[in-house]
């Protein structure tokens, strides 16, 4: 089980969001945010928050540093990670299954991350069979794409997906981002697709809108 992070509701939450941190962060990355938001308490919803394992990454020349896979390169097309993606994968079903024995069924609990925790996210929402609360997909892509029309298992019409990216990301580039959609419109998954003027981050403007999105799908 994956070292987590939690932000418990002072009453018994009735919902839950697994976020998942970019690449050489950890969980305690969002947490200003979701303070920020008050959610924990107005909704009662538990944030759990776990940290990435540690493991050379070939994009940081070996580096070692929490990352949910290896990465080789920023155009996330050849040489993907995919025993990584799916071990990783595995460990957030773990979560999700941990997360149900605590009595919050699956169509209460969101996943959401933030540019390979968005990927890790994304790829594993879309091979589970049961419905999600809704997938949080934010400065990230769609991983082993060219797998994904043999490996779906989400139906379309009950997978609510948001995915918000920066017009000026040099780290997973808008170009990545408008394929990813493209390619998930295609196998008939509807996209919730966000645009905003900024790089590798979040925004204002963007922060508000997220919070009432999350506060739609968890009320």
């Amino acid at each position: 089980m994956l070292e987590t992070l939690e932000i418990e509701p002072s009453r018994a939450a009735n919902a839950v969001v697994i976020w998942l941190h970019g690449l050489g962060a950890d969980g305690h990355d969002f947490v200003p945010l979701i303070q920020q938001w008050g959610l924990v308490e107005e909704l009662k919803v538990r944030f759990v928050l776990p940290h990435a394992p540690r493991r050379p990454v070939t994009l940081n020349n070996g580096m070692v540093m929490r990352a949910w896979y290896d990465i080789a390169d920023l155009e996330f097309a050849q040489c993907e990670d995919r025993a990584g993606i799916e071990q990783s994968q595995q460990q957030l079903l773990a979560l999700i299954d941990r997360e149900t024995g605590r009595g919050v069924p699956a169509d209460r609990i969101l996943l959401a991350g933030f540019s390979q925790g968005g990927a890790l996210a994304l790829h594993t929402a879309l091979r589970m069979t049961g419905p999600l609360a809704g997938v949080l997909v934010l400065s990230a892509y769609l991983p082993l794409a060219a797998q994904l029309a043999d490996e779906k298992r989400a139906d379309p019409a009950l997978l609510t997906l948001r995915m918000d990216h920066g017009e000026r990301d040099p780290v997973v580039k808008f170009a990545v981002a408008e394929r990813s959609r493209a390619i998930l419109e295609k196998q008939g998954y509807h996209v919730d697709f966000h645009r905003y003027p900024m790089e590798h981050s979040l925004c204002p403007q963007q922060i508000e809108s997220l919070k009432h999105w999350l506060t739609r799908q968890l009320a």
